[in-house]
């Protein structure tokens, strides 16, 4: 199977530099989650991104993060149908099935998708689309299904009677396609429209037109579609994304104190009977052991493995760092690019200084087992504190310290009688 993910538009209502796909949600763009679902199945070998919109940042992207997906350009931009027409060069010699999805719906499944793929077999359709019932279909496009239930068109509601505006049943924007069958539409698709546009639905009329079998296929979860178009709708994506990772972790056994305020990855692995406290974020892919307890306030960035028994308190920031079991860095400490031991305690306020402004490189900190780091301690990376050493509260590392060893750099204290009241005094 390929797939071609449209990612051309430009995004006017989210007021952005940005390209609308690559808005992200947890830190990972919106193509990504589209990208990684259509991957996630195992059917598709091949995925042709369509970009226009700051089509170098868009192609730059792809290429960096994904080896099995390609760009192609769109320009000038004129429908969807003609979108997809752009990978025409590319599937001469296919004939498989081709999955189009939209690059701004970051929430379909992988498990949609099969599904999807699958009744599109079983019915033995040419032509599949996705749909799904709302009880208010407002400015979608409908379904109008033949007495069989085969699907006769698809009806924008500008277009509509008032007996197709009462149909609920809509177009989801996701189609499956036997592409050696169906290609040839897009040569014959025509631009008599309002916008004066190629429209990809019109491939219904026309597969019908040549008595192909054509279905729709109704979606579960209606959540799955919903299309990102502003700042509201990323907003209100995250919610949906967050509540439904938030549940599957509750399902399985971890326990989320505040589920309304706690923010977690979909990459992110949680073992059971560990404790997620209030107004924790967590971005990225990670991976957290059992019995831990993260927060409140905890940031976790992206990289960070958490064996058992860990704790990362409040306002306590990890990122790229492997945490082993039954140690603790309770509050306001930052970990960056670091490999910490087990039985470690890191007192409050530390920082591993993993990041050389000048030269832009960032160097790596290791605590062995057993070591004691002193509240308000710097960590100058690259530095190995070895197993069983201390670290004075104040000091500023910048070498290794040896194993057993106590460290410090703290200035000697000084206490000079009375000052306060000669001060005072004065004035």
């Amino acid at each position: 199977m390929k797939s071609i993910i449209l990612a051309a538009g430009k995004g006017t209502r989210m007021k952005s530099e940005t390209p609308k796909v690559l808005h992200t949600i947890f830190e990972k763009a919106l193509v990504s989650y589209v990208i990684d679902a259509v991957n996630g199945t195992d059917l598709a070998d091949e995925n042709f991104v369509i970009v226009g919109h700051q089509a170098e940042r868009v192609e730059e992207f792809i290429k960096l993060n994904y080896t099995n997906a390609k760009t192609v350009l769109q320009s000038p931009q004129l429908g969807t149908g003609h979108a997809v027409s752009m990978a025409l060069p590319y599937l001469k010699d296919f004939e498989g099935e081709v999955i189009i999805l939209c690059g701004d719906t970051p929430l379909i499944t992988s498990d949609t998708l099969k599904e999807f793929v699958e009744a599109h077999k079983k019915m033995n359709s040419d032509l599949t689309v996705m749909s799904a019932i709302f009880d208010n279909p407002t400015n979608y496009g409908r379904i109008v299904r033949n007495p069989d239930n085969t699907l006769n068109s698809i009806v924008e509601e500008k277009d509509a009677t008032p007996e197709q505006k009462a149909i609920k049943e809509i177009n989801a924007g996701i189609y499956c396609l036997n592409w050696g069958k169906i290609k040839g539409a897009f040569g014959e698709l025509k631009t008599n429209n309002a916008q004066g546009e190629y429209y990809l639905t019109d491939i219904v009329k026309w597969a019908n037109s040549k008595s192909l079998n054509v279905n729709a296929y109704v979606l579960k979860n209606n959540e799955e579609i919903y299309g990102i178009n502003s700042k509201a709708n990323l907003a209100e994506a995250t919610k949906f994304l967050n509540q439904r990772i938030i549940k599957k972790h509750l399902d399985n056994g971890v326990t989320i104190v505040s589920p309304e305020n706690t923010w977690i990855s979909p990459e992110t692995e949680i073992e059971p009977d560990t404790i997620i406290y209030p107004c924790t974020y967590i971005e990225g892919v990670n991976k957290i052991g059992r019995n831990c307890k993260i927060g409140p306030f905890a940031h976790l960035r992206g990289g960070v493995v958490l064996e058992d028994d860990v704790k990362i308190g409040n306002f306590v920031e990890v990122k790229k760092t492997t945490v082993k079991s039954h140690t603790n860095a309770c509050h306001l400490t930052y970990l960056g690019d670091s490999e910490i031991g087990s039985n470690v305690n890191i007192g409050a306020g530390t920082i591993t200084a993993n990041y050389n402004p000048l030269t832009k490189e960032k160097t790596k900190t290791i605590i062995e087992d057993n070591v004691k780091i002193g509240s308000n301690s710097v960590l100058v990376a690259p530095v190995n504190i070895h197993e069983g050493a201390n670290i004075g509260a104040l000091s500023v590392i910048t070498s290794d310290v040896k194993a057993w060893a106590l460290a410090i750099t703290r200035s000697p204290l000084r206490v000079i009688d009375n000052w306060v009241k000669q001060k005072l005094n004065r004035h």
